[in-house]
């Protein structure tokens, strides 16, 4: 139950800048999630915030008190890693008492917060096993469960499904959520490199890119307005393809003449002096659609990929271009090595010069 102000947050090793100019309000209650790139800094971030790494600029604020020197532990920070560090000879139970004992709380109290969590967590009966005994996801829970015993301030999760299977990822995923809904006032900041758990857990999302941030957002705002070229390409699999072109008519809606031959319409109002402007064209996998009229791109299918509800087409890149992909709903396996022609809604098409989105100019 807390809020978080990072103002001017960097980290530096030595000579090396890992992150700089930092600055996020995390608002109580809510599930912030950071993603990146590998190496982007998002887990040290969080480590920082843990107050397991030292803050090297900035501070940080926990309910409008810098604790940039204060301990790890008297943060009121409650962290569960990607690897379950359970302790193979205690049972679920012990596990789950072992910080109250330490911390000298007595035996209600904590008879009290380890029922609880059991319950929330639907751990009950497996109480008196030992890890061993239990699958990955039971065993990520028992390490959530430990975390909520303490009551903490803040949650922090740093790639808590990493080692799961993808079946297990999935449910264990939706544990969480159901988790967050019965906490709704406990603030939570999740690490992972994995864009669905963010998309579907978060609040706002967080993209590190860099040593910075790229954009704070929720994830339908990541997703539809992307500030940059960056965050358009990282958020959404597939990536949105990009295709060079210039600006050859403005205003309410802008014409834009692709250097593939094709034509773009965006819904994006510009200004006579654009006119001219060389520009990259984004459209999402999904949000290509086959035409028999004016067309954005018209190339040959190299590859198919069959997904049952989608099939994916992977057109034959023409000369230094990126390859384009387009998501069709549906079966389209007699598509390989033929023309197709795609088009895209206006409202559906972004706009990008020199790496930034001109609906944020």
């Amino acid at each position: 139950m807390a809020d978080l102000r990072l103002k001017d947050v960097g980290k530096a090793y030595g000579d090396v800048r890992v992150l700089r100019d930092i600055n996020l309000d995390i608002r109580q209650g809510e599930l912030i999630v950071f993603v990146g790139p590998s190496g982007c800094g998002k887990s040290t971030l969080l480590r920082m915030i843990a107050g397991l790494e030292r803050i090297t600029a900035g501070t940080l604020e926990i309910d409008g008190r810098v604790v940039n020197d204060v301990p790890p532990a008297q943060r009121g920070i409650a962290m569960v890693f990607q690897s379950y560090a359970l302790y193979p000879h205690m049972t679920v139970r012990q596990n789950m008492e072992f910080a109250m004992k330490i911390a000298r709380k007595s035996k209600a109290e904590i008879a009290a917060a380890v029922a609880n969590a059991a319950r929330i967590l639907q751990l009950t009966p497996y109480l008196d096993r030992l890890p061993k005994a239990l699958s990955g996801g039971q065993r990520q829970r028992v390490a959530i469960g430990r975390a909520i015993v303490r009551d903490p301030k803040v949650y922090l999760f740093d790639e808590p499904l990493s080692n799961l299977d993808a079946a297990l990822r999935v449910a264990t995923r939706l544990e969480i959520a159901q988790l967050k809904e019965k906490m709704p006032d406990r603030t939570m900041i999740y690490v992972t490199h994995d864009q669905v758990e963010a998309m579907t857990l978060a609040s706002r999302i967080v993209v590190l890119a860099g040593g910075g941030i790229s954009q704070v957002g929720t994830p339908l705002e990541l997703y539809e307005r992307p500030q940059n070229e960056f965050v358009a390409q990282f958020i959404g699999s597939p990536a949105m393809n990009l295709m060079p072109g210039e600006i050859v008519e403005t205003g309410p809606q802008t014409r834009v003449r692709l250097d593939n031959g094709g034509v773009a319409l965006a819904a994006i109002h510009t200004a006579p002096e654009d006119l001219g402007l060389l520009v990259n064209v984004g459209v999402r996998p999904e949000d290509l659609v086959a035409s028999d009229g004016p067309a954005v791109f018209t190339g040959e299918v190299e590859i198919t990929e069959a997904l049952g509800e989608v099939t994916l087409l992977y057109f034959a890149r023409q000369d230094d271009a990126a390859q384009v992909v387009a998501k069709l709903p549906g079966i389209h396996g007699d598509l390989r090595h033929r023309e197709v022609r795609l088009t895209a809604d206006p409202r559906k098409v972004h706009l990008f010069y020199q790496g930034r989105s001109l609906l944020y100019r």
